[in-house]
C-alpha cells in the first residue's frame, strides 16, 4: 500500500556537540505539512543510543523517516536495522558506517578534520570520558557560517558525547543504507568530517539524492536549514 507524505513522521536526531533545538530552523521550514519529532540523543554509547531511538520509533507508531546529523548518522544506521517502520534515511553531514566502522575511524579516513585539537575531555561517574568542543573554538570549528551570537549560544547548550560512543563500531551485519533508500546533504567546509569522507560515504551508499552545499559548515541544521529541509522533503516524497 502506498504511503502518503502525511503518513510518514520525520524523526530528527542530533549529533554530538548539538542538541534537539538545533533542528528548529529545519522544523520551521518543513512546516505543518509534515509530522516531525526531534529526538534527544543520549550520546552515551552507539548501542544504547540506537536502542533509545528504536523506542522513539515505536512510540511514533507509524512509518518514519530517520534523519541524522553527524554522529547521529551512526545511530540511525544502527537503529534502522531490521525495522520495517523505517522507510528511508537522510544523512546531514553525517556518518554512514559499514559494519564495524566507528565515527572516529570514518572521520580519520580522509585528511582534513581539525576537531581533535578543539576538544576538552573529562571523566564521568559512569566510567570513561566525555568530550565537548571548547567554547572559544566552537564558532570556527563547528558552525562558522552563523553569527557569533548564535554560535555562542550553541556552544553553551551543546551536548557532550562519550569517547565510547565515538569509538564504538556499527554492530549491524548489514548496514541499513544497503537496504533502504538514502539521501545525503553536506557542506564542503565541514571541519569535523572531511568533505571527501561525505562524498565517499554517499557514493558507497548509492544514495538516491546528494546535495553538496558550497561554503556550508558542519552544523548545517542551524546554518543551512532550508537546504536540509529540501533534502528531507525529497526523501519523504521519494520513499512514499
Amino acid at each position: 500500500m502506498a504511503v502518503s507524505d502525511q503518513d510518514v513522521t520525520v524523526v530528527l536526531v542530533h549529533g554530538a556537540f548539538a542538541e534537539s533545538a538545533s533542528w528548529n530552523g529545519v522544523i520551521e521550514r518543513l512546516g505543518a505539512a509534515y509530522s516531525v519529532v526531534a529526538a534527544a540523543n543520549p550520546l552515551r554509547s552507539l548501542a544504547g543510543d540506537a536502542a533509545y531511538l528504536r523506542d522513539v520509533v515505536r512510540g511514533v507508531g507509524g512509518p518514519v523517516l530517520l534523519v541524522g546529523h553527524s554522529y547521529a548518522g551512526m545511530v540511525i544506521t544502527e537503529a534502522a536495522a531490521d525495522d520495517p517502520m523505517v522507510r528511508a534515511l537522510v544523512y546531514v553531514n553525517a556518518f554512514a558506517p559499514e559494519t564495524g566502522e566507528s565515527a572516529l575511524a570514518l572521520s580519520g579516513k580522509f585528511p582534513g578534520s581539525t576537531l581533535a585539537d578543539t576538544l576538552v575531555s573529562y571523566p564521568v561517574a559512569t566510567g570513561g570520558n566525555e568530550v565537548a568542543i571548547a567554547q572559544n573554538a566552537y564558532h570556527k570549528q563547528f558552525v562558522q557560517d552563523v553569527s557569533s551570537d548564535v554560535a555562542a549560544l550553541m556552544a553553551r547548550t551543546q551536548r557532550p558525547v562519550t569517547e565510547q560512543a565515538l569509538g564504538e563500531g556499527l554492530a549491524s551485519t548489514t548496514p541499513a543504507w544497503k537496504l533502504l533508500p538514502s539521501w545525503f546533504v553536506f557542506g564542503d567546509q565541514d571541519h569535523n568530517i572531511p568533505v571527501a569522507a561525505h562524498r565517499f560515504m554517499a557514493e558507497r551508499a548509492d544514495a538516491r539524492g546528494v546535495r553538496e552545499i558550497v561554503g556550508a559548515s558542519h552544523a548545517m541544521t542551524a546554518s543551512q536549514p532550508g537546504e536540509v529541509a529540501e533534502s528531507i522533503i525529497e526523501a519523504v516524497r521519494g520513499s512514499s
